[in-house]
């Protein structure tokens, strides 16, 4: 069976090929609007099998992620600017924070989905850490504001759960859906 990503994250495509050897690509184009009152878990899920869904499978299985940065209920986004970007820093600095990556499956359109949830703890950031980081431009795109296998891994105390799920796709749980759908993997 042939396995299609929708993601156009070079971070889950790089993910992904450490378990498969072939794999296409497309880019889902979704609405990402969080909806009212929705849990940051409920919004990274939905996403997720949204983006598994949205293609035509045919004899192709899906596989559409999501990961949102959260503090408490509130949902912590791509920033759409760099105040934003700032705001979401300020909130994350010295305080932990949960970290949603969803995994949906679609095969024939019966869809499986898995949240794993993972908490970050970041240390005190100064506003010249904050400033300094965001003039590298790797906070645009990055639920949170920051990408955790880049330079703001020097921000991260404490990390408690998968830092593939905080990069954007569980590698452990992703094997193990992959493995249950009958998908060879690499070390199945």
């Amino acid at each position: 069976m042939k396995l299609l990503l929708a993601s156009a994250s070079p971070r889950r495509r790089a993910l992904l090929s450490l378990l498969v050897d072939e794999f296409d690509t497309v880019d889902p184009d979704i609405d990402e609007s969080l909806l009212p009152h929705e849990s940051p878990i409920h919004y990274v899920a939905r996403l997720a099998a949204e983006k598994a869904q949205v293609y035509e499978a045919g004899d192709r299985a899906v596989i559409g992620a999501d990961t949102t940065v959260a503090v408490g209920s509130t949902v912590l986004g791509k920033p759409d600017n760099l105040q934003t970007a700032k705001d979401s820093l300020r909130r994350l600095s010295g305080r932990a924070h949960q970290v949603h990556t969803a995994l949906s499956l679609n095969i024939a359109g019966s869809t499986q989905t898995r949240v794993v949830s993972t908490v970050v703890n970041f240390t005190h950031l100064s506003e010249e850490a904050i400033s300094q980081y965001l003039m590298m431009d790797e906070y645009m795109g990055k639920a949170g504001a920051y990408a955790i296998q880049g330079y703001a891994g020097a921000f991260v105390s404490r990390i408690e759960g998968s830092y593939s799920a905080v990069v954007g796709l569980p590698l452990c749980e992703t094997r193990e859906l992959l493995m249950s759908a009958n998908i060879p993997v690499r070390y199945g």
